[in-house]
């Protein structure tokens, strides 16, 4: 049941408003619920728990969401359907333009009235949000999910919503993974989490218990796309078969390079210790963190990568690319090597199957920092970011009297 608020507690929450949240993420309107890919669905939780209503302009899809989604589990949440838009081909960017007026157009009735604005980056839509946000609203927040700082290969699109969220236009407080020198002041270094404190529970007693005999069991969670390299991690499994290590690996998530990747399992003779489990919802992936050693990430850029967070806490061996945050996240916690290198995955993979008492003190550091990052936590931080950014008081963000979604009960 949810508490009631008392008279003056309700008075200072009715000042905010709505909180309108500006998003290129896919929704899903099934069965009577709206649904999302399930972190950043965990994340959204979090702000309607700190406002008296939210209310998202993102694109909508109907129809059965991808198996990596959930529903958005709070009753003031509500959807303001914007067209998607997007593509690097030249067509796509044609349409684009063509677009455009629609676009602007729709996303300035979504901001109209709006008593506080979440913008989040980088994206299509949220590229058109840093643009139109401050000629509607004056309280502003952004989230910059991707590397704050320039890397090979990166959009332009990116590059210019930085520099519209670092320059006097934005107005507000820009959360960002990693301590960046020489920022403006508002650019507020800041983490994200999907882990509940029952979630940390099963961690804790997920790593008391003793580790099953086998095969080294390395996990891969996340997008099937070019620069995650997942092919890397084919490539260090064969190598590791040659030299007679038993190692086997499941990769959770699903995308464009999925049939490549199966494709070169068996061509590097490793579809056998290869599992694609596809999309999976959040419980199965926590379920996978307790069954598994290991995580690899080795991706060409990150920001903060929720996948390495969330298997620390678990209390595997994280293996990621020196990009992003993930050197700071790791530290002596994990290994850290060059974007997409087999045959340092292989290396270190490979001492970790014939030694793993060798990496006890690494992984225990490792739980011990992932637990400490939960979303009431992120509840916590969320709501001290912006009284202090928008000058309100305190407790203008309800977020001990929100609807919470119940605590997992599955292990």
């Amino acid at each position: 049941m949810r508490a009631k608020r008392s008279g003056p507690d309700r008075a200072v929450s009715r000042t905010l408003g709505d909180l309108v949240v500006v998003s290129h993420v896919a929704h899903h309107d099934w069965r009577g619920r709206l649904w999302a890919y399930a972190p950043y669905a965990r994340e959204l939780e979090v702000w309607a728990d700190l406002f008296p209503r939210l209310l998202i302009a993102a694109p909508t899809k109907a129809g059965p969401p991808p198996g990596d989604s959930a529903a958005i589990d709070r009753k003031n949440v509500h959807l303001l359907p914007q067209q998607a838009s997007g593509g690097d081909s030249l067509g796509a960017k044609a349409r684009q333009l063509v677009m455009l007026p629609r676009l602007v157009r729709d996303l300035s009735r979504a901001l109209r009235g709006a008593g506080a604005v979440h913008v989040r980056c980088p994206g299509n839509l949220g590229l058109l949000g840093v643009v139109l946000a401050p000629l509607f609203c004056r309280r502003l927040v952004a989230k910059y999910a991707g590397q704050w700082g320039t890397y090979p290969g990166e959009a332009w699109s990116f590059r210019l919503q930085r520099a519209l969220l670092r320059s006097p236009w934005w107005r507000g407080p820009v959360t960002v993974y990693g301590d960046w020198p020489k920022q403006p002041a508002k650019v507020t270094p800041f983490f994200t989490s999907v882990l509940d404190d029952a979630h940390v529970t099963r961690a804790r007693t997920t790593i008391e218990h003793a580790r099953v005999p086998g095969p080294l069991r390395v996990l891969f969670v996340g997008r099937l796309s070019a620069a995650k390299n997942v092919d890397a991690l084919i490539r260090a499994l064969a190598t590791l078969k040659a030299r007679g290590i038993a190692a086997e690996a499941t990769i959770l998530g699903d995308g464009p390079e999925r049939s490549s990747l199966e494709a070169l399992a068996s061509e590097q003779d490793v579809a056998a210790q290869v599992h694609f489990a596809g999309g999976v919802d959040f419980e199965d992936v926590l379920e996978a963190y307790a069954r598994h050693d290991a995580l690899v990430l080795v991706s060409e850029t990150e920001g903060w990568p929720k996948a390495i967070t969330e298997a620390m806490a678990f209390g595997l061996l994280c293996l990621g690319s020196n990009r992003g945050l993930v050197p700071t996240i790791l530290e002596d916690r994990g290994v850290v090597m060059e974007p997409g290198d087999d045959e340092a995955l292989a290396k270190h993979l490979g001492a970790l199957a014939t030694r793993p008492d060798a990496f006890r003190a690494q992984r225990l550091a490792a739980a011990a920092w992932g637990q400490r990052y939960t979303l009431s936590h992120l509840r916590t931080a969320l709501g001290d970011l912006l009284a202090e950014a928008w000058q309100v008081p305190r407790e203008a963000f309800g977020d001990q009297n929100s609807k919470r979604r119940p605590p997992s009960t599955s292990g």
